[in-house]
């Protein structure tokens, strides 16, 4: 039987290309109107995908003259988008690292029950130092450090979302009983970083708690994501790094008792369609040539914690700190370093390179051709669906929407109707309180050992 795709829509703006907002095909107006992200949420559900998915970082970005990465708060988007919507899911980034457990659970348990049981928590550290200066930290703190971090605060979260058994609320007129004191547990957690008593005051959601989302590829992030995550967003640039990513994962996840199918793994795209590969190999070149160097440089500056702001843009990159000794961004710094090494790239040709995806790869030719890539990549065990990254919105999913998704529902590789009304239904992952979708008989995803205590 035919493998079926997840693909999620991950929205940034009015498109992913850092140089979206100056192209004809957006209106750079649009990136302060919730309408606009309503509108592409709307597209996505058309299309029938898993799921939209908004990042978030926590201060203003590398250089504000040129461009800004994000400018809303995603739960509180995602709030608004769930009131337009009926089946999409709904994920959004929020950091372990200037967080507290109590309140984020409680505003993704708001978001679920706004929802119908549709969102996911992509679960991040905050990697940069104007991130930290803005909740009082002076430094990068250490990668190691903030993965402990968010090791204990996941699980605190889970437990709060778990305090309530499902059958734990009544709202029982007659008997004037609104929960059942029995099934409402307190946590009196008590860690390094966090001491949480509990219990969340939100009930079990429709699909019992948020789809666990995870994006990091350092080795610490592999390992948070092998244990509790149910969909993980990568940055793979060939199918051999894909398969070995995949491969890596399931085998870490197998050790946390977990089987291969209780991840989907969903590498980043960036498509650019035509009706001719040469037509679509333009546009892209259109959008490069509306990079802002010194925009592009300090991005780059962020990977690898270290200046690069004055170079030459013809020159290659000079010696740069090792993933070893970089605190913020590991993975993507190394993703990023093997790019220009294995094609010689000079600085200008890697901001150009990057400038759509931020290291994620990006696809120039028709619907055709990238269809049959995406089916390429699952088949070969590099995939199970993709993180869909459009370069421009909202024409660039909609052309997604209406020209690749029709090939790969012919070809037997996606669904034809939503047959869940939440996000752990269209990923396949079994809930006592949710619809399963098409997951047959798989076991429970993530099951941990319970810290709650009555």
């Amino acid at each position: 039987m035919s493998r079926q795709l997840h693909l999620n829509a991950f929205v940034m703006g009015v498109g992913h290309h850092e140089a979206a907002w100056r192209h004809p095909r957006t209106d750079e107006r649009r990136l302060l109107d919730p309408r606009h992200y309503i509108e592409v949420a709307r597209i996505a559900e058309r299309g029938l995908l898993d799921s939209v998915f908004f990042a978030d970082v926590l201060a203003v970005g590398p250089n504000v003259a040129r461009n800004s990465q994000q400018v809303f708060e995603p739960i509180t988007l995602l709030s608004a988008i769930a009131t337009a919507t009926e089946r999409i899911g709904l994920i959004a980034t929020a950091s372990t690292s200037y967080n507290h457990p109590y309140s984020l659970a409680r505003a993704f348990a708001s978001l679920e029950h706004i929802s119908g049981g549709r969102a996911g928590w992509n679960v991040v550290t905050s990697a940069t130092r104007d991130e930290g200066r803005n909740f009082g930290v002076d430094d990068t703190v250490a990668h190691a450090d903030r993965y402990v971090r968010a090791e204990e605060f996941v699980d605190v979260v889970t437990a709060l979302w778990e305090s309530w058994e499902p059958d734990a609320l009544r709202l029982d007129a007659d008997a004037a009983t609104f929960a059942e004191p029995g099934k409402v547990h307190t946590l009196d957690h008590r860690g390094a970083h966090f001491a949480v008593r509990g219990p969340l005051n939100s009930p079990r959601s429709p699909q019992g708690r948020p789809v666990l989302v995870q994006a990091g590829s350092s080795e610490a992030g592999k390992e948070l994501a092998a244990r509790i995550a149910e969909v993980v967003f990568t940055a793979q640039r060939s199918v051999a790094d894909g398969v070995a990513f995949y491969d890596d994962l399931k085998a870490r996840a197998r050790r946390y008792g977990r089987g291969r199918d209780d991840i989907a793994i969903l590498p980043g795209v960036v498509p650019y369609l035509a009706d001719t590969e040469a037509q679509a190999r333009e546009l892209e070149r259109e959008f490069t040539d509306l990079i802002s160097p010194d925009y592009a440089l300090g991005q780059l500056s962020g990977f690898f914690g270290f200046d690069l702001t004055g170079i030459d843009l013809d020159d290659r990159l000079p010696p740069l700190p090792a993933e070893t000794d970089i605190e913020g961004h590991k993975s993507r710094s190394s993703l990023v370093r093997a790019l220009a090494l294995s094609e010689d790239l000079t600085v200008r040709q890697l901001i150009g390179r990057l400038g759509g995806g931020r290291g994620h790869r990006t696809f120039a030719g028709t619907p055709e051709q990238l269809a049959d890539d995406l089916i390429g990549w699952v088949d070969a065990g590099a995939a199970d669906g993709f993180n869909i990254m459009p370069p421009y919105l909202p024409g660039g999913l909609t052309d997604f929407v209406d020209r690749v998704v029709p090939i790969l529902q012919d070809r037997g590789r996606f669904r034809t109707e939503y047959s869940a009304t939440t996000l752990a239904g269209h990923y396949g992952l079994v809930r006592g309180t949710a619809d399963s979708g098409s997951a047959g008989d798989r076991a429970p995803v993530g099951e941990r050992e319970s810290v709650l205590v009555e």
